[in-house]
Formats: C-alpha cells, structure tokens, sequence
C-alpha cells in the first residue's frame, strides 16, 4: 500500500507540475495574443488621439473576465485612457515598462507596444487575475485525492487477497516450524491451504518433516540399544576387572612364600657351603639370590596394585610439604653421596588419603633419583599450582628423560621405556601411581626430552 501510494502520488505530482507550467505558458500566450489584438486596433485611436475609440476598443475586453485591468499610453508615456471606467488609477503603472508578461503572486500582467510601421505610438497594458489557474488547481486537488482514494482502496483490497493466497500460508508454515524447533517434536504436519506454490512448499516441507521424523526415531532406537550394550559391556569389563584383580591377588599372595623361601634357603645354603662352593658357583647361586629378590619386589608390586582396586580411600586432610619431607629423608639416606639437590616449593594441603598420596609421592620420587644416577649433579623440584578449581603437583628432575612418542605406554603395567640394564624396575610404579591418582578423582600426565628432563604433574581436587 505505501509503494502504490508512492508511485500514485508522485505521478499525481509530476503530472500537476506539467499541466501548471503548460497552464502558466498557455495564459501568458494567451494574454499576449489580446495584447496583439488590442495594440492593431488601437493604432487609429492614437493617431488621431480618440480616446472615445481608444475606450470602445478597450471595453471589448469585457469578454474576457479574467481581464481586470488594461489601459493605454500615448506616445509620451502618459495615460490615454484605462479599463474598466471605474478602475483607480493609481493601482495602474504611472509609466510604462519594459515590454514583455510576467507573473506576479496573485496576477499576469505585462506591457505591449502600439506602432503603426515603424513609428510607435503608443504602450498597451494588460492584467489578468490568476483566478482560473485557482480553480483548476482546486479541480486537481479533488481528482487526486479521489485518485489516492481509490488506489488506497484497491491496493488495500490486493494487499488482502495477496495475504490470504500468500503471507497466510507462509506465516503459519513459519509457526509450525517454530512450534517443531521449541518442542523438538518431529510428528507436527504443517496445514496446506492451498495448491500454488506456497501448497508445493508445504508438501516438501511435511516430506522433511517425515524424514527427519523417520531419521530422529531410528537414532533414538539406536541410542537406546547402544546404551543398553554400553551398559552390558560395562557390567562385564567391571567382573573381568575384579576376577583379574581377584587373580592377580591370588597369585601374587601366594606366590609370595614359595618365592621368600626359595631367596632363604639360597642365602642360608651359601652361608652354609660358601667354604665347598668354587667361584662359578657363588656366581650362580647370587645369580639366583639377585632374581629372587627382584621377582620379591615385583610380586610386592603386584600386590599393593591389585589391593588398590578392592579398597576404598578415606580422605583427610594432609600436608603435602610434611610428605614430601618424610619421603625425601628416608629415600635420600641411600644416595647419601651423590651431588642432589631439592628444590622443594610450598605446597598447598590436599584432601587425600595419607597412606596412599606418599605411595605416590615415594614411586616419583624414587623414579627421579633412579633416572638422574648418571648425571654429575642431580636437580629435582618440586611444586604446585592452583587451576581451575584443582591443585597441580609437579615434580622435575635433570635425569635421562624418555621419548614422547613411547607416551601411551608410560602409565601401562610391566611397560617400561629403559633396559633392565640401563635402569633396574619392575614396570609397575607409575601403573600404582595413575591408580592412585584416578581413584582420587585426578589426573596424571607427563612431558619430557630424552637427556634433558622429565616433569611428572598430578591434579587432585579441593
């Protein structure tokens, strides 16, 4: 409705600016021609200075009523005489002026030379009141208006029918659409209101719809059946879990006598015999004294590892600085003559279990002395740093380090990175410490370059 009523209006306006200049060049041509026709016929009357001539001619002018004053000048500029009779004289130019019409704001006038050949005789004016101009501008005024009207009532019309067979239908697609994406139920049909192209709309839009609906249905059949194998699969990962942790106890426990046997008897066999035993066999039989006291440490390992996953932590508050202090003077008293210093930071508090956070802190530990044996100074610090709503353990030493890309074995049980020859172990330390620290709801992760350094970080919550 505004773009016809623009488009209305402007070439309402552009053809009423047309018709008033054609209107405004029309009456001065036309005032200019009963000029013409005055000035010819006056040129008797001013050659013989009639001036009852001069006012015949001029009150022929009363066929035009638009004319409301005209007079005549002699040759010396003066007076001759006026129209109409009654006319004041001073509302008439005391003199004439340069020829030519003109428009003021309320009339036409304009000044006309009499000659008869070459010789001019005298000086025509003519006014003419803008009174027809008015009221053909009135008549306009009304037929735009009636024009306005009518377009507005039929664009108002148009812009309705235009709604029904094309917004309606769009707006309540737009709603069901909106209704399907508040309520996420796929089962909503949109209304079709017709078969134009808004009705082809709505059928590819249903089509969607349905495959979307079809599609969402066979996914949520899928969820549910993967949750439930999830679910099934967890309940036998946790029972082969625990008869693995069951066996590995089993084993380990008694495996331990037979093994401390084998080491007491060899040790008492040696002490015993030592004086009827050649050299070769001293060598065998600490041979087997050194493996079974390795195979003592390994069964110990596995031990303490399987009884983490069948016990439950009690939590408290301790000292982390108190730990690492215990365990740094009993582990350091066997490595008395090496060149080591600790860098030991303030650590804050942690809300762990005691016994099993200095098992930690003696597994790094130990690794970081072990793996620094070679170095002629060994470096090792210690701190900690609060992020994001849990404490950062870190502890760092100059050591050999290892390659990152053996990663993913790192925290694996019996997984080692360095020969037995290189670095004694068991494999299973940093399995016990991931355990730990997973159980306390952490994390623990590692970086390094090989021959530089390695940095071991746990995070414990608050």
């Amino acid at each position: 409705m505004l773009i016809c009523g623009i488009v209305v209006l402007t070439t309402c306006v552009i053809f009423f600016l047309y018709d008033y200049y054609s209107f405004r060049t029309s009456t001065r041509q036309k005032l200019a021609t009963y000029g013409q026709i005055i000035s010819n016929n006056s040129t008797a009357a001013l050659a013989f200075e009639s001036k009852e001539d001069a006012e015949e001619i001029l009150n022929a002018l009363k066929a035009e009523p638009h004319i409301i004053a005209a007079c005549i000048y002699d040759a010396k500029g003066n007076i001759f005489c006026s129209y109409p009779l009654a006319y004041s004289l001073n509302l008439l130019p005391v003199k004439p002026q340069a020829y030519g019409y003109h428009f003021t704001s309320s009339s036409l006038e304009g000044f006309q030379p009499i000659a008869q050949g070459t010789k001019q005789l005298g000086t025509l004016y003519l006014k003419s009141d803008l009174k027809a101009m008015y009221s053909l501008f009135k008549i306009y005024t009304i037929i735009i208006s009636l024009i306005l009207c009518f377009s507005f009532l039929l664009t108002f019309l148009l812009s309705k029918f235009l709604q029904r067979g094309i917004s309606t239908p769009i707006l309540a697609l737009a709603e069901t659409a909106k209704a399907i994406s508040e309520q996420k139920d796929y089962s909503v049909r949109a209304t079709k209101l017709s078969n134009d192209e808004v009705g082809s709309l709505t059928d590819a839009f249903n089509q969607m719809l349905t495959q979307i609906h079809e599609q969402t249905e066979m996914l949520n059949e899928f969820n549910q059946n993967l949750e439930q194998r999830v679910k099934d699969r967890t309940i036998e990962l946790e029972a082969a879990n625990k008869e693995l942790e069951s066996f590995s106890y089993s084993v380990s426990h008694d495996l331990r006598a037979p093994v401390r046997a084998i080491h007491s008897y060899t040790n008492v066999f040696l002490e015993d015999y030592a004086d009827k035993i050649d050299d070769e066999g001293k060598r065998l039989i600490n041979i087997v004294l050194k493996n079974g006291k390795k195979m003592g440490l390994l069964i110990d390992d596995l031990l303490a590892f399987s009884q983490l996953g069948r016990r439950e932590l009690i939590k408290t508050k301790v000292s982390m600085n108190d730990i690492v202090t215990n365990v740094w003077n009993d582990i350091y008293r066997t490595d008395e003559n090496r060149n080591i210093k600790l860098i030991l930071k303030e650590l804050p508090e942690a809300y762990a279990e005691k016994t099993t956070i200095q098992q930690v802190w003696v597994n790094l530990i130990s690794n970081a002395l072990k793996y620094t044996k070679n170095k002629p100074e060994t470096i090792i610090e210690v701190s900690a740093e609060e992020k994001n709503g849990e404490i950062i353990y870190s502890i760092k030493d100059n050591g050999s380090g290892f390659d990152m890309k053996y990663y993913n074995k790192l925290f694996g049980v019996f997984q080692r990175l360095h020969s037995q020859e290189e670095f004694e172990g068991t494999g299973v330390g940093l399995a016990i410490v991931e355990r730990i620290i997973s159980k306390h709801g952490g994390k623990i992760w590692a970086e390094s370059i090989v021959n530089e350094y390695a940095t071991f970080y746990f995070s414990l919550p608050y």
